[in-house]
C-alpha cells in the first residue's frame, strides 16, 4: 500500500508517487493578507510620488533603489525597516504614511562580500532625517559592527526635518556617536550623490573616504544664502560646496567622479583593497605579474638631476602588480601621492612625495593628508610602502603661520604609532626633518632601501656649501664661483649625502640595485607579513585630521 502523505494546510492526503493526471492542480486563490502585504510593499517600494521622481530623473540623478541596484550583486540586497514611519505626529506628516521615512537600509554583497548600506531616498520629503530615519541608519551601523562587515552610506537629503524639531537633531547626534564608535573598526565610506547641509555633512566627515559626483554633489555647513547674508559673498553651489571643491581645496574628498555609475565603479574598486574589518587581514589577489620583472625607469632615475621634476606616479606603477594604483586624494595636496597598489598580491598602501609638485616638499596639506591615509592603512592591518624623494618642509609665512610645525607633526605621530609592516624606499633625495617624517629607520620603519644615487643629508649639498664655504665662495673670483660650488657640493654630497654612508650607520638597511626594487620590496614585505596579527593591536579610530 502507498504511503500517504498530508497537505498541512488543507488536511488532505495523496498517494505518494500519484500520477499528475490522477490529482490535477487547483488555480490557487490568493490570501486576502497576502494580497494586502504585496499591496503595501509595493507601495512602500515606489518610493516618493511619481513627480517626485520625475524630478529626480530629471537633475540626473538615479533613485534610491537604482543606486543600490548599481552597488551590490544582483539580488542580494536584503531590505530592513521598509515598514518604519515617522513618530511625527506635527504639520501633517503622520498622516502621510511615508513608508521607510526617507531612507532605504539592509544588507546586499558587493563582489560576494556582505556589507551594509544606507540609502536617502530625497523623493521622501526631501530625503530629510528625522528620528525613524535617523534610527534606521543607527540600527544598521550597530548591526554592521556586530558583524564586522563595512558601512556604505549615500547621502542624498535636504537636511534635518524643521518639523520634528530638536528630535531630528539628536538623530544627526546618534549617527555622529557611531560613525566615531565603530571608526577603525569596520571600514566607513559615504557617497555623496545630491545635497549634504548643515550638520549633516560631519557625518560624512566622520567615515574613512568621501566620493562625489561633478555636477550633483554639494557639501556645505552653510548654503549660498546664508553666506550672502552673513558675510555678503556670493557664490553658487558648485563653488561653495560643490566636489571640485572639497575635492581640490577643502580636501573633504577623496573620490570625483563624471557620474553616479561611474561613482559606484570606483566603490567597488576601493572596497577589493579593504578588509571586511580590522579583525581580518585585506584579501589578496592572485597576478602572472612576476615578482622579479626588472624596472629599468629606476635606473634611468638615477641619472636625473636631484633638482629635476617628474611624476612619482610613474614610478609607482612600474612598481605595481598589472601597473595598477587607485590613488586617493588625487586632486588635493599633489606634492604628495597616496593610494592603494599590490606587490606580488598582496595590499600596499602607498605614500610617495611628488616631485612634480611643490618639488615633493612636504607642507600642511600633505602632512594632514598622509597622516590620516597611514592611521587608516594601521586601523585595517595594511602594510605601508614610503617611496621618498623630498626636499624638506615647504618654507614661507603662510604655512608657519598656518601651523606646519602642529600639522607636520601629525605625519611624524601616524608613522611612528603605526604597527603594520613598514618598507621605506629612498627613490633621490631625503633632506633634513622631512627626511625623519618620511618612516625613517628611526621611526619605527622596519626595513628601509635606498638607491645608489641618493641623497641623505640634514640638506641639499648646494645649500650647505653655502653656508660650510660661504668665505672661499666670496673670496673666489666671481667667473669661478659657480665651478667651486659644482666642485664643492660634489665633494659634500658624497662625503655627507651619500646613501653607503647613512648605510653604515645603520640608518638605512641596504642600497639596492634600482631594476630589482620590485622584487626587494615584495620580498620584505612577504617577510613582515607575521609582523602583527589582525586586531590585536591597542584600537585607534581614524580620526578626521
Amino acid at each position: 500500500m502507498a504511503d500517504l502523505m498530508e497537505d498541512p494546510i488543507s488536511g488532505t492526503t495523496a498517494a505518494q508517487g500519484a500520477s499528475k493526471k490522477a490529482f490535477p492542480r487547483k488555480v490557487r486563490v490568493v490570501p486576502e493578507s497576502l494580497k494586502k502585504f504585496r499591496e503595501i510593499h509595493e507601495q512602500a517600494a515606489a518610493g516618493g510620488p511619481p513627480e517626485k521622481i520625475a524630478a529626480q530623473k530629471a537633475k540626473g540623478k538615479l533613485t534610491a533603489r537604482e543606486r543600490i541596484a548599481y552597488l551590490v550583486d544582483e539580488g542580494s540586497f536584503q531590505e530592513l525597516g521598509l515598514l518604519m514611519e515617522t513618530r511625527c505626529t506635527d504639520f501633517g506628516i503622520k498622516d502621510k504614511h511615508i513608508k521607510g521615512d526617507g531612507v532605504i537600509t539592509g544588507f546586499g554583497t558587493i563582489n560576494g562580500r556582505h556589507t551594509a548600506i544606507f540609502s536617502e531616498d530625497f523623493t521622501q520629503l526631501g530625503g530629510s532625517l528625522g528620528r525613524t530615519h535617523a534610527d534606521k541608519i543607527s540600527k544598521l551601523m550597530d548591526m554592521a559592527a556586530d558583524a564586522r562587515i563595512p558601512v556604505i552610506g549615500i547621502l542624498d537629503s535636504g537636511g534635518a526635518r524643521i518639523q520634528e524639531g530638536v528630535d531630528s537633531l539628536d538623530g544627526y547626534g546618534e549617527i555622529f556617536y557611531r560613525n566615531t564608535k565603530y571608526s577603525g573598526i569596520v571600514p566607513q565610506i559615504s557617497v555623496i550623490l545630491g545635497p549634504c547641509a548643515g550638520g549633516a555633512v560631519y557625518s560624512p566627515a566622520l567615515t574613512d573616504f568621501v566620493f562625489m559626483v561633478k555636477g550633483i554633489s554639494n557639501m556645505f555647513v552653510t548654503g549660498p544664502e546664508v553666506v550672502k547674508s552673513a558675510t555678503g559673498e556670493e557664490v553658487d553651489f558648485e563653488t561653495l560646496g560643490g566636489s571640485m571643491t572639497h575635492a581640490s581645496k577643502s580636501g573633504v574628498c577623496h573620490f570625483v567622479a563624471n557620474s553616479e555609475q561611474d561613482c559606484f565603479r570606483q566603490v567597488k574598486e576601493l572596497m577589493g583593497f579593504l578588509p571586511q574589518n580590522r579583525f581580518e587581514k585585506p584579501p589578496t589577489q592572485a597576478t602572472k605579474d612576476p615578482d622579479d620583472r626588472k624596472i629599468a625607469l629606476l635606473e634611468k632615475l638615477c641619472e636625473v638631476d636631484p633638482r629635476k621634476p617628474y611624476r612619482v606616479n610613474h614610478i609607482i606603477w612600474w612598481l605595481a602588480d598589472d601597473h595598477k594604483l587607485l590613488e586617493v586624494h588625487h586632486d588635493f595636496a599633489k606634492n604628495i601621492v597616496i593610494g592603494f597598489i599590490r606587490l606580488g598580491g598582496q595590499v600596499v598602501g602607498v605614500i610617495a612625495n611628488n616631485p612634480a609638485h611643490m618639488a615633493g616638499a612636504l607642507d600642511i596639506n600633505a602632512s594632514d593628508k598622509a597622516a590620516r591615509f597611514i592611521r587608516f592603512l594601521n586601523s585595517f592591518n595594511i602594510p605601508i610602502l614610503t617611496l621618498v624623494d623630498v626636499p624638506g618642509y615647504w618654507p614661507g609665512v603662510a604655512q608657519e603661520h598656518g601651523g606646519i610645525i602642529r600639522h607636520g607633526a601629525k605625519l611624524l605621530y601616524a608613522y611612528s604609532e603605526a604597527t603594520v609592516p613598514k618598507v621605506t624606499l629612498v627613490l633621490r633625495k631625503a633632506y633634513g626633518g622631512a627626511y625623519i617624517a618620511m618612516s625613517s629607520k628611526l621611526m619605527g620603519g622596519d626595513i628601509n632601501f635606498s638607491l645608489p644615487s641618493a641623497e641623505i643629508a640634514v640638506m641639499g649639498p648646494r645649500g650647505a656649501v653655502e653656508i660650510l664655504y660661504s668665505r672661499q665662495i666670496k673670496e673666489a673670483k666671481e667667473e669661478d664661483r659657480e665651478a667651486l660650488r659644482a666642485k664643492l657640493a660634489s665633494e659634500y654630497s658624497g662625503k655627507f649625502a651619500s646613501p653607503y654612508q647613512t648605510a653604515s650607520t645603520g640608518s638605512i638597511d641596504e642600497v639596492i640595485e634600482p631594476s630589482h626594487s620590485r622584487g626587494r620590496l615584495i620580498s620584505a614585505f612577504r617577510m613582515l607579513i607575521g609582523k602583527r596579527r589582525p586586531g590585536e593591536n591597542e584600537r585607534t579610530g581614524n580620526i578626521p585630521l
